[in-house]
């Protein structure tokens, strides 16, 4: 099941993500830019998103906790948003990943292409990748 994410869920979220402060995290949670997703009573992961130029939709995040991983779990909660952001009148969706992980693969497989990148100091490139919505 995914859904978006409640406050009870806060703690479980906060466990695994330290890319965003207690305060922005809560708040998101309340505009509904976090999605959920559990399987039989067990919490899976979650995704985070806010608005790139306060007008597309971009993910911040996508986790799945390490005994998720590599089942189609993922798919399915980007599945899940990018219909969201469809029936939202979202003509087109970002995201980004560090060159030096694994994930971009993922997103160009789901249908992502590279469209930037961003090279911070002492960071490997970040790629931007965007997708269209039907």
């Amino acid at each position: 099941m995914i859904r978006y994410a409640e406050e009870r869920e806060f703690d479980i979220i906060r466990k695994h993500d330290r890319h965003i402060s207690e305060k922005e995290l809560k708040n998101a949670i309340q505009a509904k830019r976090v999605l959920v997703m559990c399987q039989n009573d067990c919490f899976v992961g979650w995704l985070r998103f806010n608005l790139f130029w306060d007008e597309i939709p971009f993910m911040n995040m996508l986790y799945l906790l390490e005994e998720y991983r590599g089942q189609g779990y993922g798919g399915r909660l980007v599945d899940f948003w990018e219909k969201e952001m469809a029936d939202s009148g979202y003509k087109m969706v970002l995201t980004s990943t560090l060159s030096n992980e694994q994930a971009q693969f993922f997103y160009r497989k789901s249908g992502y292409t590279d469209c930037g990148s961003l090279l911070l100091p002492g960071e490997p490139l970040e790629i931007i990748l965007r997708k269209d919505l039907g």
